[in-house]
């Protein structure tokens, strides 16, 4: 067993695919499953299930992976912690953040701290604010920016709140309610709007705003990035709510600010116990805010 065999085992656990795992990995997919035999025989188990649909672990592979991301944790801690009392940072830093982050300018930062610390590798990753907890949770990724409902609790995980932003609600430049300088949820909810996933915290920021005025809004368009919010908008088919900084940024669109205005919670989180290159990264955060 060599800790190569180790990653693959838990890309394929994470990925369900081994062509995906063999992506992940930067090697070609039938040099991965030769490996993985290799060790299934040596263990005299199956890790894996595979069918035409999809791959699953099995009971043995489930232990395997348990142990085996400990493992490469503590691989990776070593190699850290080593090369730290030379005063150098070095490893590797993944970031994450959701695509309507405005409180910082993350590609900036991750250049800044390039400049910074040239043998630290750097990856980024843009995705909803559930799957970016998920992640810093399972060590995927060291440090996460995420968007959150006010009353949302976190736990398992370090932050620090960076922001807090009202919403306003974004128009066709030709739609009737452009003439307010103010509109109310009543005046909204039975217009088509475009909004996040359901069960999403960008979702749930407007959904509890609606429901505590005792009101529903009429969603039309389910997308998972803003810029189709932005799209959608400026092209007439629906209106939408997002932080005010974001809509600073649309073009062919009228923002209105909304009577009760939700709002939203902006934080940066990470697992305890952070790398060298994590705590140098949160380090330049905190200088630049």
């Amino acid at each position: 067993m060599n800790l190569r065999q180790i990653e693959y085992v838990v890309a394929i656990a994470e990925e369900s695919s081994f062509t995906l795992a063999a992506q992940r990995c930067h090697t070609v997919q039938s040099a991965l499953s030769h490996q993985i035999a290799k060790l299934e025989e040596e263990l005299g188990v199956v890790l894996f299930e595979r069918t035409s649909r999809k791959v699953s672990l099995t009971l043995a592979g489930q232990a395997f992976v348990e142990q085996a991301k400990r493992t490469l944790d503590a691989v990776q801690k070593i190699y850290v912690d080593v090369t730290a009392t030379s005063g150098l940072v070095s490893g590797r830093l993944n970031v994450g953040m959701i695509s309507a982050m405005t409180a910082v300018d993350i590609v900036s930062s991750l250049a800044q701290f390039h400049q910074r610390y040239p043998n630290v590798e750097v990856g980024l990753k843009t995705a909803g604010s559930e799957r970016l907890i998920a992640d810093v949770l399972n060590h995927r990724l060291d440090v996460a920016f995420i968007g959150l409902w006010l009353d949302e609790v976190l736990s398992g995980y370090e932050y620090i709140r960076i922001a807090e932003e009202a919403l306003v609600t974004v128009l066709p430049m030709s739609h009737s309610l452009c003439q307010h300088k103010e509109l109310s949820l009543h005046q909204l909810a039975s217009e088509p709007m475009v909004n996040y996933p359901k069960d999403s915290s960008a979702r749930r920021q407007t959904d509890e705003a609606f429901l505590s005025a005792g009101l529903s809004s009429n969603v039309k368009f389910v997308v998972d990035h803003v810029s189709l919010i932005e799209q959608l908008v400026a092209r007439g088919l629906a209106y939408g709510i997002v932080p005010e900084p974001v809509a600073a940024n649309f073009s062919g669109i009228k923002a209105i600010p909304i009577k009760e205005a939700p709002k939203r919670a902006l934080y940066m989180i990470w697992s305890k116990g952070p790398s060298p290159a994590a705590q140098a990264f949160m380090s330049l955060i905190h200088e630049l805010l």
